[in-house]
């Protein structure tokens, strides 16, 4: 594989990882294959994930959150401003990952591959070169 190809490997797989977690928020994932199947379960795993916010911003960070997704991952399957919007994407996928850390402990974010995902993203940023696919 060359880089050409890599980048592109990695632009689809941070992208497509995004829209299923947000499609997974709107219960468009089946509930056998669903990690929270509807925006209410999504909030209560937002605000365990983050003890410290209080109950009254959840939802703004449950938007905020959905929405940078959402704008990163179309971005990133455009080819738009790929270095930066890597770059945002791997803050977001740390943060998560930390959140995660520091509320529940390591191990979901190893399962889940969190901080695989920021690394691969920061990867992302990195690369560069005049052509884009």
């Amino acid at each position: 594989m060359n880089q050409l190809s890599i980048k592109l490997f990695l632009r689809l797989a941070i992208s497509f990882g995004f829209l299923s977690a947000v499609a997974d928020r709107f219960g468009i994932w089946g509930k056998e294959v669903s990690a929270w199947g509807n925006w209410d379960s999504f909030l209560n795993y937002t605000q365990l994930i983050n003890p410290w916010i209080p109950d009254a911003l959840i939802p703004t960070v449950g938007i905020i959150a959905t929405a940078a997704e959402i704008v990163f991952a179309v971005f990133l399957l455009i080819g738009f401003k790929t270095e930066l919007f890597a770059k945002m994407s791997g803050f977001l996928l740390l943060i998560f990952a930390l959140a995660m850390t520091f509320s529940t402990g390591i191990k979901g974010a190893f399962d889940y591959s969190v901080f695989t995902a920021s690394a691969a993203a920061f990867a992302l940023s990195l690369m560069k070169g005049n052509k884009q696919l």
